[in-house]
């Protein structure tokens, strides 16, 4: 396929709306327009990823959101100087915070559960976690917010903007710079934005080539 093509079953990105839209018009874009992000925006692709699953319901994921030039700088350097951190109007930290979690079970029991659901999942999570050293749990904790970031790149989309996934950076220095506990494991950093190149059409295995039908 020619790069900066568009095949005849995909569509094209200004269209996306909806899921099967947003997953087919996904690129990942390293350079974006220069305007500031929309908040409106921002704080509605953060609700919506936000209603991703997870294990009865911990919700450990977190999200930092950088902005400010000064800070975004600086990240920068702790992602070895890669450019679309600078590039992007916002970058958005992926991380999971299991001892929180843990700290505030009780905000994770749905209301409809009852007293008799709250003691099940403080139960459930004192038997599952409890034996468990930090960075184990933390671990566990790191599966659930890794469904989040999914949810996260989708629900951007869904709005029109554009994201590129990160794992190349130093977590310690974002740590550091962030001002985040050291328990804390990351998801990845996202740039955010609206797209200023087209990135390349999906390349992908064939469902075939990837799946076993029993």
């Amino acid at each position: 396929m020619v790069t900066g093509m568009t095949t005849a079953t995909e569509v094209h990105p200004t269209a996306a709306h909806t899921v099967a839209e947003a997953i087919q018009t996904r690129r990942s874009i390293r350079k974006f327009v220069q305007e500031p992000m929309n908040q409106d925006d921002l704080h509605e692709i953060l609700r919506l990823a936000s209603l991703a699953p997870s294990a009865w319901n911990a919700q450990t994921w977190r999200f930092a959101v950088v902005q400010s030039q000064d800070v975004k700088a600086k990240l920068q350097e702790a992602a070895y100087g890669q450019a679309q951190i600078g590039n992007a109007p916002a970058v958005i930290v992926v991380y999971s915070d299991m001892e929180d979690t843990l700290n505030t079970v009780d905000e994770i029991a749905h209301p409809g559960m009852g007293e008799q659901g709250l003691e099940y999942i403080r139960n459930t999570f004192n038997n599952v976690f409890g034996g468990q050293d930090v960075a184990q749990r933390g671990q566990w904790g790191l599966s659930q917010a890794n469904i989040a970031f999914g949810f996260l790149m989708l629900a951007a989309r869904s709005l029109g903007y554009d994201t590129v996934p990160m794992l190349g950076f130093n977590p310690q220095a974002v740590r550091d710079l962030l001002g985040l506990p050291e328990h804390v494991q990351f998801a990845g950093l996202l740039p955010v934005g609206k797209r200023a190149e087209d990135g390349f059409p999906h390349h992908r295995h064939s469902v075939e080539r990837i799946t076993k039908f029993y």
